[in-house]
């Protein structure tokens, strides 16, 4: 359109009374990226010279529930409550009621042994994802060759991870459970200084003692080999060595030098957990140690099951479910915190 010609017809259009429809921007013959983009099947509007990465990137996501806690699996998707016993003995002596079961050769009243059994239930609760697509969904996600269908499976499965996740290490505060980080049954203490500041002797001296906390605990019975410390004190002691002089980290000086190194034969494994910060006292940071073993601590776990498909007109469902527990702490005296690091 020339100037003169544009110019005439704005004259017209101020005459008659009309809006005056002006071109506010010029998108150079390009396309656009608007509401016309089917994003949820992965079609997208591209222009010729746009090179699209074909690869499907998933959210950043970390669980790590699998390497820190075994599971319980004799519990299947009928099961309501998840329970365990915990047995207590008693026994009188002979001459002394408190020393050894002495008797004589003419002897007719012999002390027996009394017995106690405990139970502890908790809940295992059901949990259930529906994933559902329309057939032209599916068409058109298999058109542009990018699978809505295991998508949405693979984002079903992280959200059951990270539900895992968190019910493993802090449980759920709306079901009113704990996890391994915060239970009320395992001891805690205080480090006797900041790891930021201590020395490489101090803090194996604070590891040392909730080492050797849970292990008095127990009875002298179980020295726990696995630490978990959240992820910033972690880094701090992997890149920092021991002196000037020292060829090693202060995470390997105390793996081999730790208590559990010297009871258990065995390094202690040292672990970060994001979930450690500030679980502690007060909101600080906060150290675990304990024993990994399926009849001191076990999660009691229901894998996933499916329903057949449903059709629903053009739209498929399926919905998956199981049973996730609450953390079976059989013998709490075997772990214990250390808070303020």
């Amino acid at each position: 359109m020339s100037k003169l010609l544009r110019a005439t017809t704005i004259a017209q259009a101020v005459q008659m009374g009309k809006p005056i429809l002006a071109r506010t921007r010029d998108t150079g013959g390009m396309r656009t990226f608007d509401a016309r983009t089917i994003d949820s099947t992965g079609a997208f509007l591209l222009g010729e010279l746009e090179r699209l990465d074909q690869t499907l990137h998933e959210p950043l996501a970390n669980v790590t529930w699998s390497r820190d806690m075994d599971l319980r699996s004799d519990v299947s998707i009928a099961d309501e409550t998840s329970s365990f016993t915990n047995s207590t003995f008693a026994a009188a002596g002979g001459p002394s009621p408190t020393g050894k079961s002495w008797i004589g050769k003419n002897t007719d009243a012999i002390a027996g042994i009394a017995l106690d059994i405990g139970k502890t239930a908790q809940p295992l609760s059901l949990w259930g994802m529906e994933i559902g697509y329309t057939i032209p969904e599916l068409e058109s996600a298999r058109a542009v060759g990018r699978p809505v269908d295991s998508q949405k499976f693979v984002g079903m499965n992280l959200k059951y991870q990270m539900d895992i996740d968190e019910q493993v290490y802090i449980g759920d505060e709306t079901l009113g459970v704990e996890g391994l980080l915060n239970s009320t049954k395992v001891g805690a203490t205080n480090v006797n200084k900041n790891w930021k500041t201590a020395t490489p002797q101090e803090i194996l001296d604070d590891v040392n003692l909730v080492l050797n906390n849970a292990w008095v605990a127990s009875g002298f019975a179980v020295c726990p080999d696995k630490l978990l410390l959240p992820p910033v004190q972690f880094s701090f002691l992997t890149s920092r060595i021991v002196s000037d002089a020292g060829n090693i980290s202060i995470l390997e000086f105390l793996k081999l030098n730790s208590l559990s190194n010297s009871v258990n034969g065995k390094p202690l494994d040292i672990q970060p957990s994001k979930w450690c910060v500030k679980r502690g006292a007060a909101g600080t940071d906060r150290m675990l140690a304990y024993t990994q073993a399926e009849n001191l601590v076990r999660f009691p776990l229901v894998p996933l099951q499916r329903t057949p498909i449903e059709y629903r007109g053009i739209r498929q469902i399926t919905t998956y479910f199981g049973r996730l527990g609450v953390v079976e702490w059989v013998y709490p005296e075997t772990a214990y915190y250390a808070d303020g690091l």
